[in-house]
């Protein structure tokens, strides 16, 4: 029997995702219902889809209470820190399970403690892709012997606009025409300040030394043609030093085209049961 599946947010990794289960690539897989606070997205999206009708809903309440949502094995969570914070909770405590794209909401201890106590209590599960870094089951296998994991990811100008870090900062990002360093602190803060920018570093603080340890870096460069994330983590071990550079997704140069591929990767593995190195 095909996995039956529901999406919460219709923008870039929604519609990257669904497209992808509409056209095969991730088989055993059915979409059967949408959400979007905005009509326009979902519809937008329900006409791409050419083996699929999924039902269509811009009312959380109305949606939650349909057969269709009811009918749904996993949700996708691809809408923001802020839906996942509202909503999360209610789809795992209705025992569905849940694929959580916006990961920076994680940050919040007693939020991701809360989630993970609901999926127990109701039989659901907690999926999280990678995202657009690498080397997480290596980062896993060493968190006791950690000492330090510094992130340092390099992004054009398009790619942090609008990030609520400008809101108080004295940088106008249209104004830089050098390499620049606009931030460093931990991963807890940098999730809040750049909310659709920086869901790896809560990927990597899970993983690894934890959300208030994790240091980030964010430098902003307008000759960058891609996002770059480099992660270097010391320790009684020794060093890991990863890096990665990522083409910016075509349709939205905030999310990384490895983002989509990881979790399209992710959904695969969930559906058909592949054998998956590491875990």
């Amino acid at each position: 029997m095909p996995k039956l599946i529901g999406i919460i947010g219709c923008g870039t990794i929604g519609t990257e995702l669904a497209i992808a289960m509409d056209n095969g690539r991730v088989k055993n897989v059915s979409v059967i219902v949408l959400f979007d606070k905005v009509k326009d997205a979902a519809e937008s999206l329900r006409v791409k889809l050419q083996n699929h009708n999924p039902s269509t809903y811009y009312n959380f309440e109305e949606f939650v209470s349909s057969s269709s949502f009811n009918n749904t094995d996993i949700i996708i969570e691809a809408a923001s820190q802020d839906a996942l914070q509202r909503q999360g909770k209610t789809i795992l405590q209705n025992g569905k399970s849940l694929m959580i794209m916006s990961v920076g909401a994680l940050a919040d201890s007693q939020f991701l403690s809360e989630l993970v106590d609901t999926a127990a209590k109701n039989l659901a599960h907690i999926y999280i892709p990678t995202g657009a870094i690498a080397g997480i089951d290596a980062i896993r296998s060493v968190r006791t012997l950690l000492d330090s994991v510094i992130l340092t990811t390099t992004k054009g100008p398009r790619a942090l606009a609008d990030a609520p870090f400008f809101d108080d900062a004295r940088i106008d990002v249209n104004k830089i025409i050098d390499r620049t360093l606009i931030y460093e602190g931990t991963a807890n803060d940098a999730v809040k300040k750049f909310p659709s920018n920086i869901n790896v570093a809560a990927v990597l603080s899970l993983a690894g030394i934890g959300i208030e340890k994790t240091i980030v870096k964010i430098i902003i460069d307008p000759g960058a043609i891609t996002n770059r994330h480099e992660i270097v983590a010391t320790g009684k071990f020794g060093e890991i030093k990863i890096s990665v550079n990522n083409i910016p997704s075509m349709t939205n140069p905030k999310t990384s085209f490895l983002a989509i591929l990881s979790a399209i990767e992710c959904l695969s593995s969930v559906c058909n049961g592949v054998v998956r190195i590491g875990t």
